[in-house]
Formats: C-alpha cells, sequence, structure tokens
C-alpha cells in the first residue's frame, strides 16, 4: 500500500486529470475526493496545487467542449444520449433546461456544483448555438470555482485528510477492498434509483392511443402540458384542450386543479 500511495503522489497530476475528465464526460467517478485529497497533499508540499489546478480545468474543459459540440451538432437529441448513461435521469433535463433558460450561459458558473447539470449544461448550450467564446469562458470560470473549492477544502482540512490516508496506508490492500466496495455501492444505490423511477414511469405512462379512447369515450380527463417553452416551441406540438404550466408555478397550479378529473401530465 505504501508503494501506492507513492505512485499516487507521484502520479498525482495526471491521475486528477483524468478523473476530473472521467467524470465530466458522464462516468460516475466522483472527482471532488481525489481535489480534496490533492489539495491536503499540496499542503504538504508532496504535490503542486498549480499543477492540479491546470490539469484539472484543462480536463474540465476538454470534456465540456466535447458535449458543446456535439450538442450543436445534433440539437437536443444529445440528451436523450445523455439521459441514458446519466444516474439521475428524473432531473436530468427539466430543471437544467429550465435554469438554461432562466439564466443562460451564466448558469454555467454554478453547473459543477449542481448534481446532474454539469453533464446536461454544455450540450445544451451548443443546442442553442451559443457562441463558443462565451461558452468556454463561463464554463472555464464555474470550472475553475469548482476545483479550487475542492482544492482549497483540502488544504484546509489536510491535517484529518493527512490522518485518513495514514490509516488506510496501514491497513495495506484492505484499503482498495474498502475504497472499491464504496464506489460500487454508491453507483448501485443510484442505479437502483434510477430504475425505480422508470419502473414508476411505465406504470403511470398513457399512450397515445389510449388518451385518445379517453376521450373518445367522453372521459375528459384534464391535460396538463408541463413541458417548458423551449421545449414546446422545439416540440411544436399542442394538445388544444391542455392547460400550460411551467415549471415555477407547477406545485401551486396542480393544487387548484380539480380533485375530480384523471390528471395526464405531458412532460419533456
Amino acid at each position: 500500500m505504501t508503494q501506492l500511495i507513492d505512485s499516487v503522489i507521484r502520479y498525482g497530476v495526471p491521475l486528477v486529470f483524468l478523473n476530473v475528465f472521467l467524470e465530466q464526460i458522464g462516468a460516475p467517478v466522483p472527482a471532488l475526493p481525489m481535489l480534496i485529497v490533492a489539495g491536503a497533499l499540496s499542503a504538504e508540499g508532496r504535490i503542486s496545487s498549480t499543477h492540479v489546478l491546470v490539469a484539472s480545468l484543462v480536463a474540465s474543459l476538454i470534456a465540456d467542449w466535447f458535449w458543446f459540440l456535439l450538442g450543436r451538432r445534433h440539437g437536443y437529441r444529445v440528451l436523450r444520449t445523455l439521459c441514458r448513461i446519466s444516474l439521475s435521469p428524473d432531473s436530468c433535463v427539466r430543471e437544467t433546461e429550465a435554469r438554461f433558460e432562466r439564466w443562460g450561459l451564466k448558469s454555467l458558473l454554478i453547473a459543477k456544483f449542481v448534481p446532474g447539470f454539469s453533464l446536461v449544461a454544455p450540450p445544451l448550450a451548443g443546442a442553442g448555438k451559443r457562441s463558443t467564446i462565451a461558452f468556454l469562458i463561463y464554463d472555464g470560470i464555474g470550472a475553475m470555482l469548482w476545483i479550487a473549492a475542492g482544492v482549497v477544502t483540502g488544504r484546509a482540512f489536510h491535517e484529518a485528510i493527512a490522518d485518513i490516508l495514514t490509516a488506510l496506508e496501514n491497513l495495506g490492500w484492505w484499503a482498495l477492498v474498502i475504497i472499491a466496495s464504496a464506489a460500487g455501492l454508491f453507483i448501485a444505490l443510484k442505479w437502483m434509483q434510477r430504475q425505480n423511477f422508470y419502473r414508476q414511469l411505465r406504470m403511470a405512462r398513457v399512450s397515445v392511443d389510449d388518451l385518445k379512447q379517453m376521450l373518445e369515450q367522453g372521459k375528459a380527463p384534464l391535460i396538463v402540458d408541463a413541458r417548458s417553452s423551449a421545449a414546446r416551441n422545439r416540440d411544436g406540438r399542442r394538445i388544444p384542450t391542455a392547460v400550460t404550466v411551467e415549471g415555477a408555478t407547477l406545485d401551486e397550479r396542480f393544487d387548484a386543479l380539480p380533485a375530480n378529473r384523471e390528471i395526464i401530465v405531458y412532460c419533456t
């Protein structure tokens, strides 16, 4: 385990680069713990914090620019692919799109701090034909704030983190088993949440034919169009009898809807 720790210190910057790149490209490997550890090691002079910051920033920009270009080329179809690989599909599109509509490229300043937002925002900016230079500037500032937060946290608590690393080192190869098990458990829990969400979605889904049959039989369900304005404009399809609600007023509007009618929601 001592050799492993020495290797982490020796190849720390490339490892941080790889970790940040993999997370930003969509792999379920959180980079913040690595940034915190790198910050703690930099406080002890065992790794350069400047190199960590630069490497992390470059890795983040490369990954985000990749998704930005895909969004610009393939439009909103890229979001479907992202939702398939994302571990949080329930908030994958709608919440990100609502924030992006409200704040524009400025939302990239806080995107890295919001789960699910960081991955979806770059292709959303590309699909919206935003300026490449403006995107890289805002995305770079947001990435640097996120990276610096991790490194500064590590430097501030470097003594406690050093104790943890020492304890892991004393465990020998069992430390790898513990870390791998924790990572596997995290991914498994997120995957189970994802599957449960899709299971509930399938149980509650009403097909177009089912809805048409309801209308023909005179059941007259209340149809609520809960898509964002951008999604409605992009799709172009409308349901004439639907009640349109926006995300910010969704809860209060639902409270005001009649309880004696079946409600069917059309969302993104």
